[in-house]
């Protein structure tokens, strides 16, 4: 047991033989409604070719730098900004490889063949190794362009030709990435613990997933490896002595991330069951759960105060996660899943897209909550 975690280690020392029995794999996912699907798929389809409006996060060198959105991110220019239009097509790709026949389909396999091509990802690469861009989408946007390469690596494993194309035309940015956060991660000193776009938790149970999912691939398996081993080093260097996260202190105004959710989800990641069981105890002990209720904004045509709706769905997802991992007799376990529960129903409901503002990317908050998409270990 690593000395970083000293209370830990006294628990395990101390646990009875009988300690808990890892939990059983996570269940496939429920079949999609059609008309939550198609609602999903329709947010994204709106939205992954409109250029305006858009907030883009670039920096200037000169003059020469200055060019419209579709110019300097040819594949993903929409959505308002770059993170959003990387999981809008991880959205489309999700719900394309669970519903290949759907009405909708042709329209959401049009969309990808025409943005995910050699050129246009290739532009993208280019553009991201850039001068002065170490920090661009770094971690959120950069950990979901890998969960969008890792949904078409598994998709292209099932045998689609498409998938097999899109993957093929990802790689060098996939490539670009990785390596971006390999260099980043053993510098950063200590986690960013935000509700927002810099959290590091989230991120990087997102990028622990791609490295899983990608390792068969011979093409990326030592680098799945290398990236995977370093983000559990990482993470309990990071996280491995938390102790009584204030749960009561969240969220602030505008998350749509809990920092405590999001280093239990982590977790449960980068521990084994039993280890994990014993982590959350200290972690999130007594009745923590019981101040968790889904926040409601006060208007959610304000881009910022929307986020509260995008916490519901990501709450909901990251306490299924944590009670996926926990034995069925664990204190947490039944409070965590009323809490998914009660969070999940108020996400859904304000997926509406009645505002461009929540509706460019509520949709991919969503998809990734009904869908299990985080549940697989």
């Amino acid at each position: 047991m690593s000395p970083l975690f000293p209370v830990l280690a006294a628990c395990l020392a101390a646990a009875a033989p009988s300690s808990p029995s890892p939990p059983p794999p996570a269940a496939s996912p429920a079949p999609l409604a059609d008309a939550s699907a198609a609602r999903f798929a329709a947010l994204a389809l709106s939205c992954v070719s409109r250029e305006y409006p858009n907030k883009i996060a670039h920096t200037l060198a000169s003059d020469a730098d200055v060019h419209p959105p579709r110019e300097l991110s040819p594949a993903f220019f929409g959505c308002y900004d770059w993170h959003s239009s990387v999981h809008g097509h991880w959205l489309l790709a999700r719900l394309l490889r669970l519903n290949p026949t759907a009405p909708w389909a042709a329209d959401a396999r049009a969309a990808l063949a025409n943005d995910l091509t050699p050129d246009k990802l290739a532009a993208e690469a280019r553009y991201l190794s850039g001068p002065g861009r170490v920090s661009f989408e770094r971690p959120y946007g950069l950990a979901w362009l890998l969960a969008l390469s890792g949904e078409l690596r598994e998709w292209a494993r099932d045998g689609s030709a498409d998938a097999k194309a899109w993957s093929t035309a990802l790689a060098p940015l996939e490539a670009a990435v990785v390596d971006r956060l390999r260099e980043w991660l053993p510098k950063l000193g200590h986690p960013v613990r935000s509700g927002e776009h810099s959290q590091t938790a989230f991120a990087l149970g997102l990028a622990l997933d791609w490295a899983r999912s990608a390792a068969p691939d011979a093409d990326v398996a030592a680098g799945a490896k290398s990236l995977g081993e370093l983000i559990k080093s990482r993470a309990r260097v990071f996280y491995g002595g938390d102790k009584a996260c204030p749960v009561s202190y969240e969220p602030s105004g505008e998350d749509f991330l809990s920092p405590c959710l999001a280093e239990a989800d982590a977790m449960r990641r980068v521990l084994d069951p039993k280890t994990y069981a014993l982590w959350l105890d200290l972690f999130l002990p007594g009745n923590t759960l019981a101040s968790l209720h889904p926040e409601v904004p006060a208007d959610p045509s304000d881009p910022k105060l929307a986020h509260l709706d995008g916490l519901s769905l990501s709450r909901a997802f990251m306490l299924e996660g944590m009670a996926s991992a926990l034995p069925a007799h664990h204190r947490l376990r039944a409070p965590a899943q009323a809490a998914a529960a009660a969070h999940r129903t108020a996400g859904l409901k304000a997926v509406t897209g009645e505002h461009y503002e929540a509706g460019h990317w509520l949709g991919s908050f969503a998809t990734y909550l009904v869908t299990g998409r985080g549940l697989a270990r």
